[in-house]
C-alpha cells in the first residue's frame, strides 16, 4: 500500500463527511424553524417523544443535532428532563438510517446526484430549491465518498500490520474502547457506522468485530454533546448526562446480550447472508431498538439517577415554579368568573417575581456579585417564559361565555403582563449598566449613589403597591401610588440636572455618568409600568358599549386606542410610559 492510496481513502472519508454535512445543513434549512416548532411542542408522552426523536434526526441526519436542538430547549426552560429522555432515546434510533442507506450501492448515481444538485445550488434563486439542492447535492458527494473511500481501503487488505491491528479488536473490550475513541474524534455514530461498513465490505472486519465497535461508537458520540453541555445551566448539563448514561446503560445490556445470546449475531447475519454492509447496517438499528426497548420503561428511574448525581437545588426548585403556571390550571374547566380571578393571581404572581427581579438588580448595582447577576438574568427569562405562557392562557381564556366586563378585564391583563415584563428587562439593564462600569472602572460620586439610594427606594416602593392595588382591585390607594410617581418623575429631573452639573465641575467620572442616567431613566419607565399596572383592572373604553362585546381582537385593539388617548398627568388614568410610546 502507497502513502497515495492512504491520501486516496483520507480523501473519499472527508468527502463522505462533508457530504453529510451539506446534506444535514440543507435539510435543516429546508425545514426552517418547523423542526425547533414541533419540538418545542412535544408532549410528555414517552411513546410520542421516541417517534419524535427517530423522525427528526432522520430528517436532519444527525442525532448530535437532535440532541443539542433538545438541550438548548432544556436550557432555555421550555421542555423538561422527562419530556427530553424519549427524544434522545428516538434520535439514537434515527441515526441510525444513515448506514441502512449508504448499504444501498448507489455509488453509480452519485454524479448525476452531484450534476443536479450543484446546478440547483448555484443557479436557482428560490431557497427552498437552493436547500432541495444542497441535500442533494450531499446526497451524491455521501456516496461518492463512500465509493472512494472503500477502493482506498482495498490495498490495506494486503497490509500485515494493519490486519494484525484489526486482529486485535476481536477483543470485545478493545473493539468497545476503539469505537468509542474513533467516534468521540468523528463526532458522529453516523459518520463511523458506515466507516465500519466501507472496511467490513473490504473484509477488514468481521460481523462481531463491528458489532461491539457500533456499541463503543454510540458512547464516544455522546462526547462532544456533553463539552458542549458545560456551557448551559444545571438543566442543559443534566440533558446531556442523561444522554451519556442512557448510552451506558445501552453499552452494558447490549454487552450482556451478546455474552448470554451469541446466536443474535447469526439471526441478525441471516437477514441478509450474502451483504455485510447490510447486516452492520441492520446490526446498528436493532442494537438501537432493543436499547430503547429495554430502558425507556424506567426513564423515570434513569431521570431519578442523573438528579441523584447532579442534585436539583432549592434554588432551581424556585426557578421551575416561577415558569410554570400555578394558578391558571385547566382553565376551560373552571366557571368563567373563577377563571378570571384565577388569571389575576397568575399575573400578580408573575408581577412578584418581576418585581424581585427589580429589587436584587439594585441590590448588584450597590453590592455587585457575579451569581447574583447570573440569577437576575436566569429570573429575566423565567419572567419572558411566563409571559408567553400567560399570554397564551389568555387566549383560551377569551373563549370561554365571558361576560363584558370580565372580557375587559381579560384584554387589560394581555397589556399588563407586558408591563410586567418590562420591569423585569429594566432590571436586566442595570445589571449590564453595572457590569459596563466595572469593566472600565468607573467610579461612581457618593452624591450620585445617594441619590440612586433615594429613587430607587421609592420606585421599588411604586411597584409593589402597584401590584398590591391590581391583586386586590384596591384602588383606594391609588392616590398614594400617585404621590411616589410624582415624587419620582420630579426626582428625574432633579437627578439629571445634579447629573450635569457634577459633569461640568469634574466630580463625576464621564462614563458613571453615562450610566447614572440610564439608570435613573430606567427606574423612571419602572414607575410608569407600575402606574400601568396599577390603573389596567380600573378602566374601560368608553367607545365601546358594555353589551355590544363580541370581537375580543376588536375589543383590544380599542382598548390600546382608548389607553393612547390618555393624558400623561396620569389624572384619567392609564399612563401610556416612555416605553410603549417608544415600541
Amino acid at each position: 500500500m502507497t502513502i497515495f492510496d492512504i491520501f486516496y481513502m483520507l480523501g473519499g472519508i472527508g468527502l463522505f463527511l462533508f457530504g453529510m454535512t451539506v446534506m444535514s445543513t440543507g435539510l435543516k434549512n429546508a425545514a426552517g424553524d418547523n423542526l425547533q416548532n414541533i419540538l418545542e411542542k412535544v408532549t410528555s408522552n414517552r411513546i410520542v417523544a421516541v417517534l419524535l426523536g427517530i423522525g427528526i434526526t432522520i430528517l436532519i441526519q444527525s442525532s448530535s443535532a437532535t440532541v443539542f436542538m433538545v438541550i438548548g430547549f432544556v436550557n432555555a426552560g421550555m421542555m423538561t428532563l422527562a419530556q427530553a429522555i424519549g427524544i434522545i432515546m428516538g434520535a439514537n434510533i434515527g441515526t441510525t438510517v444513515t448506514a441502512q442507506i449508504t448499504a444501498f450501492n448507489l455509488a453509480k448515481y452519485s454524479p448525476i446526484l452531484l450534476f443536479i444538485g450543484t446546478i440547483m445550488y448555484i443557479f436557482i434563486k428560490r431557497n427552498i430549491l437552493k436547500h432541495i439542492g444542497a441535500i442533494i447535492m450531499g446526497f451524491g458527494m455521501l456516496f461518492f465518498g463512500v465509493a472512494v473511500m472503500k477502493e482506498g481501503i482495498a490495498p490495506l487488505s494486503e497490509s500485515a500490520g494493519f490486519k494484525t491491528f484489526l486482529t486485535g479488536l476481536s477483543n470485545p473490550v478493545l473493539a468497545v474502547l476503539f469505537g468509542f475513541g474513533f467516534t468521540a474524534l468523528l463526532q458522529s455514530i453516523s459518520s463511523s457506522s458506515v466507516i465500519f461498513q466501507a472496511f467490513a465490505v473490504q473484509g477488514l472486519l468481521s460481523l462481531n468485530t463491528s458489532a461491539y465497535l457500533l456499541i463503543g461508537g454510540a458512547v464516544g458520540a455522546v462526547f462532544p454533546i456533553v463539552l458542549a453541555s458545560l456551557t448551559t445551566n444545571k438543566d442543559g448539563k443534566r440533558t446531556a448526562l442523561a444522554d451519556l448514561l442512557f448510552n451506558l446503560m445501552r453499552m452494558v445490556i447490549l454487552v450482556i446480550i451478546l455474552g448470554l445470546f451469541p446466536g443474535i449475531m447469526d439471526i441478525i447475519e441471516s437477514l441478509s447472508p450474502t451483504d455485510i454492509g447490510r447486516q452492520i447496517a441492520n446490526t446498528n438499528t436493532i442494537f438501537a431498538l432493543i436499547a430503547v426497548l429495554v430502558i425507556l420503561p424506567f426513564s423515570g428511574l434513569l431521570i431519578k439517577l442523573v438528579e441523584k448525581i447532579m442534585p436539583v437545588e432549592e434554588e432551581e426548585h424556585e426557578q421551575k415554579r416561577d415558569r410554570t403556571l400555578q394558578y391558571m390550571i385547566n382553565i376551560s374547566k373552571l366557571p368563567a368568573a373563577m377563571a378570571v380571578s384565577q388569571a389575576q393571581k397568575e399575573i400578580t404572581r408573575m408581577g412578584r417575581v418581576a418585581s424581585k427581579n427589580l429589587h436584587r438588580s439594585i441590590e448588584c448595582f450597590f453590592n455587585y456579585n457575579p451569581e447574583k447577576a447570573a440569577k437576575i438574568r436566569a429570573r429575566e427569562e423565567s419572567v419572558n417564559i411566563l409571559n408567553h405562557t400567560i399570554a397564551d392562557a389568555l387566549v383560551q381564556l377569551r373563549e370561554l361565555d365571558l361576560t363584558s366586563e370580565n372580557m375587559r378585564r381579560v384584554s387589560m391583563m394581555t397589556i399588563a403582563i407586558t408591563d410586567i415584563e418590562r420591569i423585569s428587562d429594566h432590571a436586566e439593564n442595570i445589571i449590564e449598566y453595572t457590569e459596563e462600569m466595572l469593566s472600565k472602572k468607573a467610579a461612581m460620586s457618593e452624591d450620585a449613589l445617594e441619590e440612586l439610594r433615594k429613587m430607587s427606594k421609592d420606585v421599588l416602593e411604586e411597584v409593589d403597591l402597584a401590584l398590591d392595588i391590581f391583586e386586590s382591585d384596591a384602588y383606594d390607594k391609588l392616590d398614594d401610588l400617585e404621590t411616589i410617581e410624582d415624587g419620582v418623575d420630579k426626582q428625574e429631573d432633579l437627578l439629571i440636572g445634579n447629573h450635569v452639573q457634577r459633569l461640568m465641575d469634574g466630580g463625576c467620572d464621564p462614563l458613571a455618568g453615562v450610566v447614572f442616567a440610564d439608570i435613573v431613566t430606567d427606574l423612571e419607565r419602572c414607575g410608569d409600568h407600575a402606574i400601568n399596572i396599577a390603573y389596567s383592572l380600573k378602566e374601560r373604553p368608553k367607545e365601546l358599549d358594555e353589551d355590544r362585546i363580541t370581537d375580543p381582537m376588536a375589543y383590544m385593539e380599542a382598548m390600546e386606542r382608548d389607553a393612547m388617548k390618555h393624558d400623561t398627568s396620569k389624572k384619567d388614568g392609564t399612563k401610556i410610559d416612555k416605553d410603549r410610546a417608544h415600541d
